[in-house]
């Protein structure tokens, strides 16, 4: 696993160098066929909020689950980047005062306070937007058929039953906490449905099997698992000079966690059961699936 976890690194690096590469240039200031214009103010906010950092793990999984049923890797990437918008987006958003109102994020001041939040509120619409921008482009050289299951299925992840539907029952889960149910289920909206995405992403990309969608989706599902209770876990252990951002609201503000309703030694023992049940997921695919099975080790291990 040391090797395949060297590796993945090493990956994990290269392909947030080409990701950021990618977005700098999809967000650089000249205008495409049919937009008017590109207000400074705005561009610079949506640059801003894509390119201040982070690891880049959800394109990173949709780059590596086209890899592995050999998929076209810059079809991959511009998926990658999309999906990356969205998720930015989100952020933005998440960081207003009328929803988690934070001041850092990556270690840096969120957009609202390095801007305004008028500007945040836009420059996360224009985010999302341009998702769909990116992949439905000419530049993305795959059949219209796969660009359209793409947009779709990007659109159920981020929408009204996905992330955003997960942020609403979030915010209700300030006012009434739910019970564990209601704990997985927001969970496995807010913060899964775009990393069971950017997996089964991979596969409409590469025209793989419904099997091979189908166990793409399920694994990501299962390392979304692994990656919130590590969150939570971070929430509770570790400190803001380390995260980048606040720590410890979820409890301040009485959220119900997995974490807080089982405690740390419950949760650490069901983390590395969703790793286990990730891993055999990838059983069939043998060592050409070395790569992401040492990501879903990289999502329990990481320590911010």
């Amino acid at each position: 696993m040391d090797a395949n976890r060297d590796t993945f690194e090493t990956r994990l690096k290269h392909n947030a160098h080409e990701i950021e590469a990618l977005l700098d240039i999809l967000l650089s200031p000249p205008t495409l066929s049919d937009e008017i214009t590109r207000p400074e103010t705005l561009r610079s906010a949506m640059h801003y909020a894509v390119l201040n950092g982070g690891k880049r793990l959800r394109p990173f999984l949709v780059v590596e689950s086209a890899a592995l049923l050999g998929g076209d890797a810059e079809a991959a990437l511009r998926v990658g980047a999309a999906l990356e918008c969205v998720h930015c987006y989100s952020l933005v958003h998440d960081d207003l005062p009328a929803m988690d109102d934070d001041d850092l994020r990556r270690g840096k001041p969120t957009v609202h306070i390095k801007f305004d939040e008028a500007t945040a509120i836009l420059a996360g619409d224009s985010l999302l937007t341009y998702a769909f921008d990116i992949i439905a482009a000419p530049e993305t050289a795959l059949p219209d058929t796969s660009k359209a299951a793409l947009v779709l299925a990007l659109a159920r992840a981020a929408g009204l039953g996905g992330m955003a539907g997960g942020q609403a029952l979030d915010l209700a889960a300030e006012r009434q906490a739910p019970d564990e149910a209601g704990i997985i289920r927001l969970q496995a909206m807010k913060t899964g449905a775009l990393i069971r995405f950017a997996c089964e992403a991979g596969a409409i990309i590469s025209a793989g099997s419904p099997d091979d969608r189908q166990r793409l989706r399920a694994f990501g599902e299962k390392i979304g698992l692994a990656f919130q209770l590590a969150d939570d876990i971070l929430d509770l252990t570790s400190d803001t000079a380390t995260m980048g951002k606040a720590t410890g609201k979820d409890a301040a503000r009485g959220k119900g966690t997995l974490v807080a309703l089982h405690g740390m030694e419950w949760a650490e023992t069901e983390l590395r059961r969703h790793v286990r049940d990730a891993e055999a997921l990838l059983a069939p695919y043998g060592a050409r699936a070395s790569i992401l099975t040492a990501a879903a080790h990289f999502i329990a291990d990481r320590k911010s």
